[in-house]
């Protein structure tokens, strides 16, 4: 076997690179791309892998796309102080450093691209109004999300914080002066009638109820992502007529909403990945009650979002190369 010869350099890519190279639209069609990779078996994701404690979690995830001649993991922890996340991209022939990303722009664009995505083939295509249950950093790009495929008139913004419901509606409304944004004094009142919502929160304990939601209404479930934590009651679940999620491994083992679907009655057979949404192509069923994607964060999203951020880069002459790690000589005696 001919001897791999080590890289002299990596390529380091920082946020200011990220933001410069990518946005939500072009990480949206990364995701599509790596979901049907997916879906046809030429990328497999590798199952998050979490350790939590009292106030904080360290997560791994990761991905193979052997056809790109890339594999990479994404490492962070989060706790009081938020999240530093990092991607590190390896190339799959010879196992070395190809690339590393700071990832916390990345892995906002790809969660809110997979709300984009479920979204476009879950949710009524003539929805013009959401409910955004949540207000901190994922809030944001979760609308950008929605506006994306759906022509958006009225934002309502639900926080268990007044002042920070506040601040975000107002952030809502010069981020987006096209588009009405309101604020909400409990989860029911956002959710009327509303025809998408989506939960992102820390809650502990579920706070949506389905005698809060009309039929024909489409959930995006994303705060829960530790089994601790829960934002979706049963009673929500049993209504619905879709059940999407990221990956199905994933909410098997840490999805407290699904697992306790499952024990409740429910059954695993229902749950699709989002995966097969894409490779489907097949519109919201006429006349379903209500749909929901639950999604915990998905290795495979980071790196199709990865992979098409560090080509862009080397297209571009973009990231700063660092010296590839040297092999050192360990004292075992």
């Amino acid at each position: 076997m001919a001897e791999i010869k080590v890289p002299d350099t990596f390529l380091w890519i920082n946020e200011t690179d990220v933001c410069g190279l990518i946005d939500l639209s072009g990480t949206v069609g990364a995701l599509e791309k790596g979901l049907m990779m997916e879906a046809e078996g030429k990328a497999e994701n590798m199952p998050k892998t979490q350790s939590v404690w009292g106030y904080g979690s360290l997560n791994v995830t990761g991905a193979q796309f052997v056809g790109d001649g890339l594999v990479g993991a994404k490492v962070w922890s989060n706790a009081r102080g938020g999240a530093a996340p990092i991607m590190v991209l390896n190339g799959s022939e010879d196992g070395q450093i190809v690339a590393v990303i700071e990832a916390f722009s990345l892995g906002q664009m790809r969660t809110a691209a997979l709300s984009s995505v479920a979204t476009k083939w879950c949710s009524v295509s003539d929805a013009d109004e959401m409910a955004i249950m949540g207000s901190g950093h994922q809030a944001l790009p979760q609308v950008a999300a929605i506006r994306s495929v759906r022509k958006l008139k009225r934002v309502r913004v639900w926080s268990r914080t007044a002042e920070n419901r506040d601040a975000f509606v107002a952030d809502l409304k010069k981020q987006f002066p096209d588009m009405e944004a309101i604020g909400c004094d409990t989860v029911a009142e956002a959710a009327k009638d509303c025809p998408i919502i989506t939960t992102f929160t820390r809650a502990k304990e579920p706070f949506l109820e389905a005698s809060m939601i009309a039929p024909g209404t489409h959930i995006n479930a994303g705060g829960a992502i530790i089994p601790a934590n829960a934002e979706i009651a049963q009673d929500v679940l049993k209504r619905c007529d879709k059940v999407v999620c990221d990956n199905l491994g994933q909410v098997q083992k840490g999805s407290r909403e699904l697992i306790e679907y499952v024990a409740g009655g429910g059954s695993w057979d229902k749950v699709v990945p989002i995966s097969t949404l894409v490779k489907e192509q097949k519109p919201r069923p006429a006349g379903a009650d209500i749909t929901i994607y639950k999604f915990m964060g998905m290795g495979l999203a980071d790196m199709a979002a990865a992979v098409e951020i560090y080509k862009r880069a080397k297209a571009k002459g973009v990231g700063t190369p660092y010296p590839h790690p040297k092999r050192g000589h360990p004292r075992l005696t």
